[in-house]
């Protein structure tokens, strides 16, 4: 092991720490850009005391403040919707679907969407909305 003098400069720099500061910035970065990706933003109306609905095999379904609708984070026509939803029913009785509404969207549109689900027979079915904030 070679001792060095006090008097004699450093030949080499020591990068660990920088390693280590990088790394830990790498996965600070990985995780606020994984959390802010949550799907498709819409303005949802007020509720008291809504309970939470959503589970893992929950389809959403997104209709956006122009009318576009969206089975989870891809956008669909009625008849797609249709399409997919009547797959996913026959794989998944029990299929739990929520719908979130814009709350300027017209009140037609989604009431076309409440009956393409009742068509289907899809029982499981819930409307989200945000907390009322005092």
């Amino acid at each position: 092991m070679q001792i060095q003098d006090d008097n004699e400069p450093y030949d080499q720099i020591n990068v660990v720490p920088m390693l280590d500061l990088a790394y830990v910035l790498l996965v600070i970065f990985i995780i606020m850009t994984t959390a802010s990706v949550q799907g498709i933003k819409v303005n949802l109306p007020k509720a008291s005391n809504a309970p939470s609905l959503a589970k893992p095999q929950t389809k959403a379904i997104t209709i956006t403040e122009g009318g576009q609708i969206f089975l989870d984070t891809y956008p669909v026509s009625l008849e797609e919707l249709r399409t997919q939803l009547g797959a996913l029913k026959a794989a998944n009785p029990e299929l739990p679907v929520v719908v979130k509404g814009d709350t300027v969207v017209e009140y037609g549109r989604v009431m076309e969407v409440l009956e393409l689900l009742g068509q289907l027979d899809i029982t499981q079915l819930g409307l989200v909305t945000q907390k009322l904030v005092k």
